[in-house]
């Protein structure tokens, strides 16, 4: 019974599910066909907006495209009109323009600029789109027109505003290096800063659209006359302030330096002027200037004929045309070396100016021609120098020939500077200082070696003095040397371009030989130096000696030898020039005092004749108080002789010159003390105790110190 229960309750569980499942089956069958009452009603919805969709579409689309069609036609409208005005601009620039270019651009620069621009734009459209249209020839015309005008502008601005340079400016900016360190430079305003600033715009408008170089010819030649007249109105000034005290710097330049001096523009005594002083003053206190008690210069007791063979007419002071003419030279020489400072200042300026104004790739081919008429009028007037210095020395104006020395040490310390200067110019441009660098030095070298030789060979023969005095052969070879002592490097350079010839007979390395003089270091050209002077002094020791024939007496031969020798040992202690002939002489200083120690001898040679008397040669013995009347005669001879030999030396000798006074007191002690002790002694033997005669006083004339002062009157034509 129990299995039939469970199958009953299992098949109605079975049939409770398949009734639930029935029951889910129609349920989802009603909502499928939901669904698809919805989806068909949706499909219906959707297909009726699209068909009014695409009724609105076939409605809109065409109105769209009209209205594009319209939008691009206005747009077409408006760029044609855009064109038009465009295109009528063009016809209407000649008209508008025509009046501003006709009046040109003073005092509208950018406005005139900005007339050309458009004129420029004109010429282009007619040439690409209408070139047979009369426009163009119109706006061709005007545009030409307003280039030339500005052309001429260009001209105008600088012609009317480039002004040469004040000289008080140029002497500020000449000693701004050397004298204003630390302090604010002087600088120059060639042009208004305004009138800079155009010149600047017209010139690169000309470079970008004026297609031509006329304007660069333009700027060199006006520039280049501005920058020649400023070294001509420096010359100018110079030579009105000549004789002033100085030339003051510019109020400019005054007011920002409180607590530098006044500048003065090199106020040296001169070349030749400084010969004169330096002479005269070696006079007065190398050797003391006078002979016995009165004044006496180096030169004085010469023959009037014989002075001026080497430094003009007289020694010292002068007055008159020789002074002037001396005066001249001086001034000369410092003008000139004046204005090459200023040329390289100016120049440096000029560039400076220009590198604003000129295109960059022209900007060295036009400061070559800006600077060429100065330049060369500068080269020639250095050239004229040297032919002048030429001439001096064919007529041995050795001293004259000096102005070069300072000028070509000058151009040497210039020519970094210059070369610097010159720098990109033409090659025959920057030759120039060289080749007359050369030229002076090679003009220079030839002087210091027709003065040796002349000191040698004179060809005109000079008196001397009958005092036997310092001869101006002596006092011209030392003052010619003390002048080269302030060119020292100078002098020695010149004798170094010549070095090839070995005319000093130096030792030189084959290296070195074949090297131009400026390889030459400064020792080696002190050694030339020194080889020179020694070479002047030597030559004028043998023609002292030459001098000699017209002194008869040997005693005033060695006092002529004496005083030359003297005054050139003192000369040489006195300066550089001992230290100077050292480097190539050992104590020369010993060799002039052994000189002068041998002249002093032969010198008291000439006392001999005296002495000789007081000598017991020959004198009898005395032998009691009774002489015989032959010993009697032979004291009186001796006697005699003294007295005549002392009265006709003294009297002599007392007429020649020693103007050192202390060689002159030197030589007079010594004398004095060889006479006095060997009078003395005779006296004492033969004139007290020895009856030699009635008349004592006829021989024993003078007594010791009445010799002695006789003595010292010698040298002094006052006692």
């Amino acid at each position: 019974m129990i299995p039939s229960e469970d199958s009953s309750a299992r098949k109605k569980t079975i049939e409770e599910k398949l009734k639930q499942e029935e029951e889910t089956l129609a349920f989802i069958k009603e909502s499928l066909e939901k669904s698809d009452q919805l989806t068909n009603n949706m499909v219906s919805i959707l297909s009726s907006f699209e068909s009014r969709l695409m009724k609105l579409e076939n409605s809109i689309i065409p109105v769209h495209k009209q209205t594009e069609t319209l939008q691009r036609l206005q747009e077409n409208v408006d760029r044609t009109l855009s064109c038009l005005d465009h295109v009528i601009s063009y016809y209407h620039v000649a008209t508008e323009t025509e009046r501003i270019i006709k009046e040109g651009p003073s005092g509208r620069l950018e406005e005139y600029l900005g007339c050309i621009a458009k004129i420029q734009k004109a010429v282009e459209y007619f040439q690409d789109n209408n070139p047979d249209s009369p426009e163009l020839n119109r706006v061709k015309s005007l545009f030409e027109r307003g280039k030339e005008s500005l052309d001429t502008e260009f001209r105008s601005l600088l012609q009317r505003y480039s002004k040469p340079v004040p000289p008080i400016l140029i002497l500020d900016l000449i000693g701004t290096e050397e004298e204003l360190e630390g302090q604010e430079e002087a600088v120059l305003e060639h042009l208004p800063e305004g009138i800079l600033q155009d010149v600047i715009r017209i010139s690169k408008w000309l470079v970008e659209y004026g297609r031509n170089q006329d304007f660069m010819n333009v700027y060199y030649q006006i520039r280049s006359s501005q920058l020649d007249r400023s070294i001509k109105g420096l010359k100018d000034h110079l030579r009105k302030n000549s004789s002033s005290s100085g030339i003051t710097y510019s109020p400019a330049v005054q007011n920002k330096r409180k607590d530098t001096p006044t500048k003065k523009p090199a106020k040296r005594p001169g070349t030749i002027r400084k010969a004169q002083n330096l002479l005269k003053q070696y006079s007065q206190h190398g050797l003391d200037g006078k002979k016995g008690g009165s004044s006496l210069g180096v030169l004085e007791g010469l023959e009037q004929e014989s002075r001026g063979r080497y430094h003009g007419e007289a020694v010292g002071e002068k007055h008159g045309p020789a002074s002037g003419k001396e005066d001249a030279l001086d001034l000369e020489t410092d003008t000139y070396i004046y204005c090459i400072s200023a040329f390289v200042r100016l120049a440096q300026s000029e560039y400076q100016l220009l590198t604003y104004i000129i295109p960059e790739h022209h900007q060295k081919k036009t400061f070559d021609s800006l600077i060429q008429e100065t330049l060369d009028n500068l080269i020639q007037e250095g050239e004229n120098i040297v032919s002048a210095a030429k001439k001096a020395n064919a007529r041995h104006d050795f001293t004259s020939v000096l102005s070069i020395f300072p000028i070509l040490r000058h151009l040497k310390l210039t020519k970094p500077e210059f070369d610097k200067v010159l720098q990109g110019t033409a090659a025959g441009t920057k030759n120039k200082l060289p080749n007359l660098i050369t030229s002076i030095e090679a003009t220079g070298a030839k002087a210091l070696e027709d003065f040796a030789d002349c000191i040698k060979n004179e060809p005109k023969e000079t008196s001397v003095s009958k005092d036997g005095t310092v001869h101006e052969i002596t006092s011209n070879a030392i003052l010619f040397l003390q002048q080269l002592l302030e060119f020292q490097e100078t002098a020695g350079a010149m004798l170094a371009s010549q070095v090839l010839g070995n005319t000093y007979n130096i030792p030189i390395d084959p290296r070195e030989s074949s090297s131009t003089a400026s390889t030459y270091n400064s020792e080696f050209n002190r050694r030339l130096l020194s080889t020179y002077i020694c070479k002047v002094l030597g030559n004028l020791q043998l023609r002292l000696t030459h001098r000699l024939k017209p002194y008869e007496d040997p005693a005033l031969k060695a006092i002529f030898l004496h005083n030359n020798f003297n005054y050139i040992l003192k000369s040489l202690e006195k300066s550089e020039l001992l230290q100077l002939v050292s480097v190539t002489q050992k104590e020369p200083d010993d060799t002039y005092r052994g000189h002068i120690e041998a002249q002093i001898q032969i010198y008291q040679r000439s006392w001999l004749k005296v002495t000789d008397y007081l000598n017991d040669k020959n004198m009898p013995v005395i032998q009691g108080s009774k002489l015989k009347d032959k010993e009697r005669q032979i004291i009186k001879e001796h006697f005699k002789g003294f007295n005549e030999g002392l009265e006709e030396l003294c009297k002599i000798q007392k007429s020649w010159a020693i103007p050192d006074k202390r060689q002159r007191e030197r030589i007079r002690q010594a004398q004095k003390s060889i006479v006095l002790e060997a009078y003395a002694a005779f006296l004492q033997r033969y004139g007290t105790g020895v009856n030699f005669t009635k008349n004592p006083e006829k021989y024993i004339k003078y007594s010791v110190e009445q010799v002695g002062d006789m003595i010292e009157k010698l040298f002094d034509t006052s006692a």
